[in-house]
């Protein structure tokens, strides 16, 4: 990531959103139980989020209980109008070339931030090669991408938009565009002090508003807590094997359950041509088939997966980790002694429960009124 700079504090943070005259507004989703629902909005059931009318008014991140303060680099500080400025160019199909396809197509709110395909479809109905990562949590991640190749949220918003087979457009042509609407020009002047539309300026928006959309305050983190209730017996037997024998912890570490690094489990290593992963970055061949570690919160809604998509359930996921992954020359050998350690069964089950309690509270919102 670019230099950061913790947020102050969530007082602060609260502070400002005060002051701008915001109140909550996003609906949270809770993994086991819904939360009471703001006024005027519906609860979404546990598994099944419903889109619903987010408030007129963005809010600045007030981090779950579970979660570390939200990193933000110092050259894009925080504020409601930039969030809300980033939230309309989430949702705004007119960043791709045919006006067909945003932000929100691929990493849709009311799935959890991502989509339930195992591959994404862009604009002329073309179909990528990785499964979309979840946005939630990914303001804590130190790169981007499956492969990793974008070091911080801004350089990872421009990426899909320029990409042939997803948005398909050029920065200039949606620097033009945007710039022939009074509504954005306004919005612009008022985060950014001028109406000067740049390409930085979509990239910064855009990846404040996504330093908004965090999940904690799970299960699992008012077990950590003190709750002897919040988790029922099997995820806590699940939880005992995550931390100890199959040592998963290792590399999906508390509290984001992801070190952000990359490792090979041979996923699609049987396929003809197999995904290069992090080599394609890199070009070294000791990173071919290597994938960043995938952050597991809220990981019971964002099926299917792996980096290909290829696993449609959860139990399926746990299986071929649990197993040690599939054998390649590149095999991590993390993955080797995960596989000496032949969790069983019944243990797979109770790691499956565990990941369950790792479903907490997030936003859930529909597109909001874009300018014009």
């Amino acid at each position: 990531m670019k230099q950061v700079q913790i947020l102050v504090a969530v007082a602060l943070s609260f502070s400002i959103l005060l002051a701008s005259g915001a109140v909550p507004g996003c609906r949270k989703q809770e993994g086991t139980s819904a939360p009471a629902a703001a006024p005027g909005e519906a609860a979404a059931p546990t598994g099944q989020p419903t889109a619903q009318p987010a408030a007129p008014t963005a809010k600045l991140p007030i981090v779950p209980a579970g979660l570390p303060p939200v990193p933000v680099p110092a050259d894009n500080p925080m504020s409601v109008e930039k969030v809300e400025l980033g939230k309309a160019l989430y949702f705004e199909k007119r960043l791709s070339k045919d006006g067909t396809v945003s932000c929100a197509t691929c990493h849709d709110p009311a799935t959890a931030w991502t989509e339930h395909r195992a591959t994404s479809e862009g604009i002329g109905n073309q179909l990528g090669g990785r499964n979309s990562p979840t946005v939630i949590n990914a303001a804590y991640m130190p790169v981007l991408f499956w492969d990793g190749r974008a070091k911080s949220l801004e350089e990872q918003a421009l990426g899909p938009i320029e990409n042939p087979i997803e948005m398909g457009n050029k920065m200039e042509a949606v620097v033009a565009d945007l710039g022939k609407l009074p509504g954005y020009k306004d919005r612009f002047k008022a985060v950014f002090g001028s109406d000067e539309i740049t390409k930085e300026r979509v990239a910064q928006a855009i990846a404040a508003f996504e330093r908004t959309v965090l999940s904690g305050d799970s299960p699992y983190d008012r077990h950590v807590a003190g709750d002897a209730t919040a988790m029922t017996e099997a995820q806590k037997r699940g939880l005992a094997i995550f931390t100890g024998k199959g040592t998963c912890d290792t590399c999906h570490t508390p509290p984001l359950f992801s070190n952000g690094r990359f490792y090979n489990a041979g996923v699609d290593a049987a396929k003809p041509n197999p995904d290069e992963g992090r080599k394609k970055v890199t070009g070294e061949a000791a990173d071919m088939g290597k994938f960043r570690v995938p952050p597991l919160r809220e990981v019971a809604n964002t099926y299917p997966y792996f980096h290909d998509g290829s696993a449609k359930t959860l139990e399926e996921a746990v299986a071929l980790m649990a197993g040690g992954g599939k054998d390649n020359p590149n095999l991590s050998p993390v993955l080797k002694s995960v596989r000496d350690a032949k969790i069983t069964e019944q243990e797979q089950k109770d790691l499956v429960e565990f990941l369950k309690a790792l479903s907490g509270k997030y936003p859930v919102m529909e597109a909001p009124k874009l300018p014009s």
